[in-house]
């Protein structure tokens, strides 16, 4: 299947609702520092919402939580990796987005057969402290000359006004985070999101 080329992400069930509406097609759930009976619940919700919306629903981290309630795609961190039983996970029909940041780990996302890769931060991000500095739009073209077909998302310090120079780089999604959520009016920010990265879209 063809991913669609926005992917906003979002840590509750609660914002996932809030966006469906507008049009959303693929987001990303990512419950970070809470019990995770109240993270099982916001997966079970999100996923609900999601099929009702025909949206693509990616669960961030909780591979056990995602194969208990049957979800269908899985991200995971260079963190996440080092704990997740990889043969569950595709024994339960998992798609697998794994994150990256330079050579190494790339070669180790690569070695769990993913069905995309992330690149970031592509720019300085506020999101989180990072080990890694800004990647950059070059490493983004050479990220996606070494992976081929294989979707790449690049994420981290991405603005509307910067999104068609990821594109041109190499990236086929374009992930964003406190762009939408810290904007003033966020549904108007999605929509727009939206109209620009479907310029971009790839055609399957």
């Amino acid at each position: 299947m063809t991913l669609d080329p926005f992917y906003p992400i979002f840590d509750s069930a609660d914002w996932i609702a809030r966006m469906l509406p507008h049009g959303m097609k693929l987001v990303q759930l990512r419950v970070k520092e809470r019990p995770e009976r109240e993270v099982a619940a916001e997966i079970a919700r999100a996923k609900k919402l999601c099929a009702a919306a025909g949206c693509v629903l990616v669960v961030n981290d909780y591979w056990r939580l995602a194969i208990a309630e049957g979800c269908d795609w899985l991200h995971l961190g260079q963190e996440d990796l080092d704990t997740a039983d990889l043969g569950a996970i595709r024994k339960a029909g998992l798609k697998l987005g794994v994150s990256s940041h330079d050579e190494a780990e790339l070669e180790r996302a690569l070695a769990t057969q993913p069905d995309y890769v992330a690149l970031g931060p592509v720019y300085p991000t506020i999101l989180k402290q990072m080990r890694f500095g800004p990647q950059g739009l070059d490493k983004l073209g050479e990220w996606k000359r070494r992976i081929g077909d294989l979707p790449l998302v690049g994420i981290g310090g991405i603005s509307l006004d910067r999104a068609p120079g990821v594109f041109e780089a190499g990236a086929d999604i374009v992930a964003a985070v406190t762009d939408v959520t810290l904007n003033p009016d966020p549904e108007t920010r999605l929509k727009a999101w939206m109209a620009e990265t479907r310029k971009h879209a790839k055609v399957a």
